[in-house]
């Protein structure tokens, strides 16, 4: 029975990826920032397993020391971190120069920042113990840069190379580290974010329909089983990820003149 630590754990991918660990037995843990979502969250899980064993914890991942606090707290109720899964992230999308710089540099806090200090909390002690898997949550606008998402591409594009890194460090000492690229998927966020998408950018995105969160957390957590490093889905993320260098170039050329179109207009 492993113990699970998920960030961003009270919606969305998070809580998707919480479910399916809860019902194979596990031990949870809850990180996300409103108190209110995480106590509906854990009262959801209870209702359909009344027996689960779930803790949740209020943080802001942006602060180092507040997460490695709460997740000081949940291993005392639930021993050591077998499998973190660093989901939270949020997403404000808008032009380059339109966009304040405090929303900016919130997107890099809490995606790309928020996400090391989650591992950081955890991987030493794994280190120690030689096991440990650790599944960081980056975006299919890690692989390519959209229009009107420079801050959270800019985010989800360094969480992979953090990645990368880290795998190379973790590997010798037996902890996986594995990242993620999902595409549009069904979350509260997700809603949100369509109000303020760019015309543009629905170019790119607005083609293919959002995932389900449920299947895109089966995927993850069938990932995290296996100790795949790269989760890619859908045949055009999956060919981004394996030969974007190859493709990028055509591909920029379209949507160069796709968006121009729309901005003539």
């Amino acid at each position: 029975m492993a113990h699970v630590i998920v960030t961003g754990g009270s919606s969305g991918i998070g809580l998707a990826v919480a479910r399916i660990f809860v019902a194979r037995g596990d031990r949870v843990s809850l990180l996300a920032r409103t108190p209110a979502l995480l106590q509906s969250a854990r009262d959801g899980l209870l209702a359909v397993h009344p027996n689960a064993q779930v803790c949740v914890e209020s943080v802001d991942v942006s602060r180092e020391t507040a997460v490695v606090d709460a997740v000081d707290r949940c291993e005392a109720r639930f021993g050591a971190c077998d499998i973190l899964v660093a989901s939270a992230g949020i997403v404000q999308p808008g032009l380059f120069e339109a966009i304040s710089a405090e929303a900016f540099n919130r997107q890099i806090e809490t995606n790309l920042t928020g996400s090391v200090n989650a591992a950081r909390a955890v991987y030493a002690a794994m280190k120690t113990r030689r096991s440990g898997r650790i599944m960081l949550v980056s975006s299919g606008a890690g692989l390519i840069g959209i229009y009107g998402y420079s801050a959270y591409s800019a985010s989800k594009f360094a969480l992979h190379g953090f990645a990368e890194a880290l795998r190379s460090e973790a590997q010798p000492h037996g902890v996986k580290i594995s990242v993620c690229f999902p595409p549009d998927t069904e979350t509260p966020q997700f809603a949100r974010e369509l109000d303020e998408r760019p015309l543009e950018a629905a170019v790119v995105m607005g083609r293919v329909a959002p995932w389900s969160a449920d299947v895109v957390a089966s995927r993850i957590v069938r990932a995290i089983d296996r100790g795949i490093f790269e989760v890619f889905f859908g045949p055009t993320l999956y060919g981004l990820g394996r030969f974007g260098s190859l493709i990028k170039p055509l591909l920029n050329w379209w949507l160069d003149r796709a968006i121009g179109r729309i901005t003539r207009r």
